[in-house]
Parts: C-alpha cells; structure tokens; sequence
C-alpha cells in the first residue's frame, strides 16, 4: 500500500473503511447505505451530499471487490501519469456525473410509469406507500467512478495490450474499453432488473470522455491549472502590451533601441519549444505534480503566447 499512489491508495482505503462501518453498524440496526446512498430526488431521505458520498457505499463484498481491484489496476497507471490533484478531480467528477445520470435515468422512469398518480404500489410482499416505494431507489457503488478511470486508461494508452480474463490473448485498451461500453449500453437497453444502475456507469464514462476531451483542446487548463493571482495580473500585462504594440515599436525606433531580427527570433522560439518538449516528456514519464515551481509557470506563460 505504501508504494501506491497518494489518492489511489486513501480511495482504497476510505472505501474499505466505510464497507466494514456498514457491516458493524448493520448489526447495530443502522443502515448506512440508506443514509449515504444516492436517493431519488423526488423521495423525502434525498440530499444532495449524497451526490458524493454514495460512490463510498457498496451494496455486497464482491460490489466492492471488483471496484477496488479496478480501481487499483487503472487507478495507479492514471494517477502517475497525470498527478495527484488532477486525477482526484477527474475521480469525483466520474462519479457526481454518474449520480446524476442515475437521477435522470429515475426520472424518465417516474415519469413514463406516471407515478405521480399513485399513492401506493404494491411491491409484491405488501401495499406501501408511494414515498416509501421512491426511497428504495437508492444508488451506491463507486463504479461511475471507477467506469471514468477505465475511459481514461483506454483514451490516455488506447494501443497499449492487457490481458482481461478469460480471453487467452492480450486486447488493446481501446477495444477493452468499447467493449465494456457496450456491454453496458445493452445491458441498460434490456432492461434486465439485475439491481445495476448501468446507466450510472455509462454516465462516469460519459462525463470522464468530455472532461479529457476539454483538457485535450485546451491544453492550458490541463498542464497549467488554476490562474494565480499574480499570473492574472501578468496576462493583463501582457494583453495590455500586444494593444500598444505599434506604438511600442514606434517608441524604441525613436529612441535608437535594437529590434529583434528575424534570426534571434526563431533561435528564441526554437529554444522555447526545445523546454516545452522536455517539460511535457517530464509529465509523460512522472505526472505533473513532478514539475518544479518554476517549470509549471513557464508551460503556463507560453501556453497563453
């Protein structure tokens, strides 16, 4: 556990530590999957914390099994290769995208059933009541989140082989990860009532792909993260600066001031893209949490030129 990444390895640990506090408090006639699961918003026990804390709940020992080994398969790769901090922010998105996608999902089933115009609904053992029978759709597992981690792994080394029980060859990530989405998609589309929420793990997948694909077009938010308070004010600077470019130029031909020549020019931005390139190898190979100070300011400052 000590060699694992910092995020991967409290993941495993706080979803283990909340499966054993489940069992315990069971015993103790408390049910906390009922308190932390994701309710249907409609039903009177929703809250939306529960948005976040259900992807810490499982349903079973092989609910929670599978989610971890998973997630400490794919996790560990993605952590290293993108940090810390961003792979945090990726897992928790997965993972509110998933619920939500659940609740509209739960929605579009409240309304085509047209529940509203019931009070009771007879579940088979007895007759409860219509907001009763809305609590029991209930929603735990880290599987959205888990489902985003699987994406990712399969967007970020689509050519890289793994071997993936009972195949007896290896299969690239992209196709294991196709796979998986389509097993997916027609388990949702069948209907099979197995206790799944299918559509909760194609919406982790769902909000994993536009997340990646928004760092991908816009590589300053995923090498440089947030704005710093002195980092704005240098864009202002520097936007200020381009305006009065002309009147810049004009000043120093005035005052006798060496312009730079088209040679210096791209001698400086060779140079410039040579330490781009070795900053961007240095996150390949460590993650980005790896760079120094000094170089996450300077892919930042020439991401914005």
């Amino acid at each position: 556990m000590r060699n694992l990444p910092q995020v991967t390895r409290n993941l495993l640990l706080i979803n283990v530590i909340a499966y054993l506090a489940m069992e315990v408090l069971k015993l103790q006639g408390i049910d906390l999957n009922n308190m932390l699961g994701l309710h249907f918003f409609l039903a009177k026990d929703f809250h939306v914390y529960q948005l976040f804390t259900y992807m810490f709940m499982h349903g079973g020992l092989m609910h929670i099994f599978f989610n971890m080994f998973a997630l400490w398969m794919f996790g560990v790769v993605i952590e290293s290769t993108w940090g810390s901090r961003r792979f945090l922010f990726y897992y928790i998105c997965c993972g509110v995208g998933a619920g939500l996608t659940q609740e509209l999902a739960q929605y579009v089933q409240y309304c085509v059933q047209d529940l509203s115009a019931y009070e009771t609904v007879n579940i088979g053992t007895g007759i409860i009541s219509m907001g009763d029978y809305l609590n029991l759709w209930t929603t735990v597992g880290a599987s959205g989140a888990v489902y985003g981690i699987l994406l990712a792994f399969g967007m970020t080394f689509p050519e890289e082989r793994i071997f993936i029980f009972p195949l007896p060859v290896p299969i690239k990530a992209k196709w294991f990860v196709c796979f998986y989405a389509a097993v997916e998609v027609f388990s949702a589309w069948q209907q099979s009532g197995d206790g799944v929420a299918h559509l909760a793990h194609l919406g982790g997948m769902l909000f994993g792909f536009l997340i990646i694909r928004y760092w991908q077009r816009h590589p300053e938010s995923y090498y440089g993260g947030r704005v710093k308070g002195e980092e704005f004010f240098d864009r202002l600077k520097r936007n200020w600066e381009q305006r009065r470019g002309t009147g810049q130029a004009d000043m120093q031909a005035h005052s006798g001031t060496t312009r730079e020549t088209d040679w210096e020019y791209n001698e400086r931005k060779q140079k410039n893209q040579e330490e781009v390139d070795r900053i961007l190898d240095k996150i390949r190979k460590s993650g980005y949490d790896s760079l120094t100070k000094e170089e996450k300011k300077y892919l930042f400052d020439q991401s914005n030129q």
